[in-house]
C-alpha cells in the first residue's frame, strides 16, 4: 500500500527546494513520495534516450516520405524513391521465368519422355526438378521420396504401373482413384468373406513372404493363389503393371506386419493419389516424371531388397 509522508514533516527537508529531502546518497532531491521505506527520486529524464525517440521519430517521417508507407482506399503511398516489394518480386520472377524457359521448353513435348535430354539440359532441370517434387510430393512420400505409410516408396524400382517415365506422368496428370475422369484406378478389396482361420493362414503367408527363409504354408499358398495370385503375380511379386504392388520387398504401402496385413485383408484399402494436370504445366510434369524415374537406383534398389 502506497505510504506517503507529508514533505514538510521530513527530516533535513531543504525550503528552497520546496521542503524536499535531499538524498544523502546521490544528493538528488526526493519527491516525497515514500513506498514501504524507498523514497522516490526526482531525477532528469537519461538524455540518451530522449535523443533516441527524437532519432527514431526523425527516422520514421524520412521513411513516410521516402517509402511506400500510409494505406488509403485500395493504394498506398508510393514514397519518393518508389520502392515496392510487390512489383520488385514480380520482376524477378518473371526474369526467373525467362531465363530457364530456353531449357524448360525441351519438356513441354510428350516426345521427351520417350528420347530424354542430354547431360547439359539435365542439369540446369535438377535444381528445378527437385523444387517441384518438393513443392508437391513431399509431403506425401517424404523428402526423399522414402514412402510414408499409406503412400508408396518412389526411390527404388518398384512401380505399381511401371518406371517407365510416360506411364509415370500419366499418373501425375490424372492421379490414382481421382476425381479426374481418365484417373487410374487401383483397390484392393476386402476379404471379410473369408473364414477368420483361412485369413489368418492367408495374413501369415503374405507376412512371410518378405522373408526368405520363412516357412511357407501350403494351405497358405492355395489362398494365396485363389485370392491374390491374379492382381499380384505369383508368389506375391507383383510387376504386373495393374496398380497391385509386390509383396516381398520393403516398399509395401501400408506395412508388412501382421497386424497391418490383417486388416489389409479383412478391410480392404483404397488410396487416392490427386491429378496434377491443370495444377503444374505438362513441361513440369514431363521434368517431374523424369526426374521420379531416374529416382530407382540400383543403390536403392539393392537396399530395399
Amino acid at each position: 500500500m502506497k505510504n506517503e509522508t507529508d514533505p514538510k514533516e521530513l527530516p533535513g527537508a531543504d525550503p528552497h527546494t520546496g521542503n524536499r529531502e535531499i538524498d544523502p546518497v546521490t544528493g538528488y532531491e526526493t519527491t516525497g513520495h515514500e513506498w514501504s521505506g524507498i523514497k522516490e527520486l526526482n531525477t532528469a529524464f537519461p538524455k540518451i534516450v530522449i535523443w533516441a525517440l527524437i532519432i527514431t521519430h526523425v527516422y520514421a517521417v524520412v521513411a513516410w516520405i521516402l517509402l511506400p508507407a500510409w494505406p488509403y482506399g485500395n493504394d498506398y503511398t508510393k514514397g519518393l524513391l518508389g520502392l515496392d516489394q510487390g512489383v520488385q518480386a514480380v520482376e524477378n520472377y518473371n526474369q526467373m521465368v525467362s531465363t530457364r524457359n530456353g531449357w524448360l521448353d525441351q519438356f513441354d513435348n510428350d516426345e521427351v519422355l520417350l528420347e530424354g535430354v542430354d547431360k547439359e539440359v539435365w542439369k540446369k532441370a535438377q535444381s528445378a526438378a527437385d523444387r517441384l517434387y518438393a513443392d508437391n510430393c513431399a509431403a506425401c512420400h517424404g523428402e526423399v521420396a522414402q514412402g510414408n505409410l499409406g503412400y508408396p516408396v518412389l526411390n527404388d524400382a518398384f512401380w505399381l504401373w511401371g518406371s517407365d517415365p510416360k506411364e509415370i506422368a500419366r499418373t501425375i496428370k490424372f492421379g490414382i482413384n481421382s476425381t479426374h475422369e481418365e484417373t487410374r484406378y487401383a483397390e484392393m478389396p476386402a476379404f471379410d468373406w473369408l473364414e477368420k482361420s483361412d485369413r489368418s493362414e492367408l495374413t501369415q503367408f503374405v507376412v512371410n513372404l518378405r522373408h526368405q527363409d520363412a516357412e511357407l504354408s501350403d494351405k497358405g499358398q492355395l489362398l494365396f493363389e485363389e485370392n491374390c495370385a491374379a492382381c499380384h503375380g505369383d508368389n506375391g511379386l507383383g510387376g504386373l503393371e495393374n496398380g497391385a504392388p509386390s509383396l516381398t520387398d520393403s516398399s509395401v504401402i501400408f506395412g508388412q506386419d501382421q497386424r497391418s496385413v490383417a486388416y489389409t485383408i479383412r478391410h480392404g484399402r483404397q488410396g487416392v493419389m490427386p491429378a496434377w494436370v491443370g495444377r503444374l504445366t505438362t513441361a513440369e510434369i514431363n521434368l517431374l516424371s523424369l526426374y521420379l524415374s531416374k529416382l530407382g537406383t540400383i543403390e536403392n534398389v539393392e537396399s530395399a531388397k
